[in-house]
């Protein structure tokens, strides 16, 4: 005779993942059989749907819920506008600001100064700032934030701590990125998965988790897609790719987030009710 564990049973993480893995990697295959870019027809189309995969694992775990009558995760942080949204904005700048100085500290040890000139040009090509922060708002912290943070991240603090859980989504996370290492026109494919820049990449990830996890606690699934967004617009307009750049912010969102870590050793935020998980 067996027994499902509590946390198997009560988190459904399972079906979250395969639903989160199944979605996004059979679209990527379909973009990488496509070939082309990603950013045209008709690769385009399985490419952006890919990136959803989080939030259809969300939308998926959260229709069970409802239909179980389930109560929301112990550890589920509920974002609606109040005291903790104060926290969204800092954050927000704080997670710019490590990706500024990694920047800047990479220029005076002899790596590439930051520059706007690339960053400019993207916006150029995607057709002014409106379209620009809309397509990096929504490809990476609309898209991913709802199911990572809002979903996995509650569930997993039922069995483990807040260091614990942060790490083990965020080698998932890095887990999740690889399709997109054989997409052409990626970001991760310029890397190439066997390369410096490639490893860095999947390892960089791991501090992106921790600080959108601590964020999560702090304002919810608000302040999680605000760091997302702070870091992924900061390293485009910097163009902060190079190996050197990326090494140190690596380092430096790593400092930051154990810094934070160690001085808010419980949740600021986390409530049982009513939170939407």
């Amino acid at each position: 005779m067996t027994t499902t564990s509590p946390v198997r049973r009560k988190t459904g993480l399972p079906l979250f993942w395969a639903v989160t893995f199944t979605t996004s990697w059979a679209c990527w295959l379909v973009a990488i059989l496509l070939g082309g870019s990603p950013l045209s027809s008709p690769t385009a189309i399985p490419y952006l749907i890919g990136g959803f995969g989080p939030v259809v694992g969300a939308i998926v775990l959260r229709v069970r819920r409802a239909r179980r009558h389930e109560d929301a995760p112990a550890h589920a942080v509920s974002s609606r506008p109040g005291v903790r949204w104060l926290w969204v904005v800092p954050l927000l700048a704080l997670a710019s600001a490590t990706v500024v100085a990694a920047a800047y500290l990479a220029g005076a040890l002899g790596g590439p100064a930051p520059s706007l000139t690339a960053g400019k040009d993207l916006i150029a090509t995607l057709g002014g700032p409106v379209p620009f922060v809309v397509s990096m708002l929504i490809g990476g912290p609309l898209a991913e934030e709802p199911g990572w943070r809002g979903t996995a991240y509650p569930r997993l603090r039922a069995s483990m701590g807040r260091l614990q859980a942060g790490l083990l989504l965020g080698v998932v996370w890095a887990v999740w990125h690889l399709p997109l290492f054989f997409i052409t026109g990626t970001v991760q494919s310029s890397f190439g998965l066997v390369s410096w820049s490639g490893l860095l990449f999947c390892l960089s990830v791991v501090p992106m988790a921790l600080l959108t996890c601590y964020a999560y606690e702090r304002a919810g699934v608000v302040a999680s897609i605000a760091v997302h967004f702070g870091v992924n617009t900061t390293v485009a307009l910097l163009t902060a790719t190079a190996p050197m750049t990326q090494a140190l912010v690596l380092a430096v969102q790593l400092v930051v987030v154990l810094a934070l870590l160690g001085r808010s050793p419980r949740p600021a935020a986390a409530v049982t009710r009513p939170a939407r998980a």
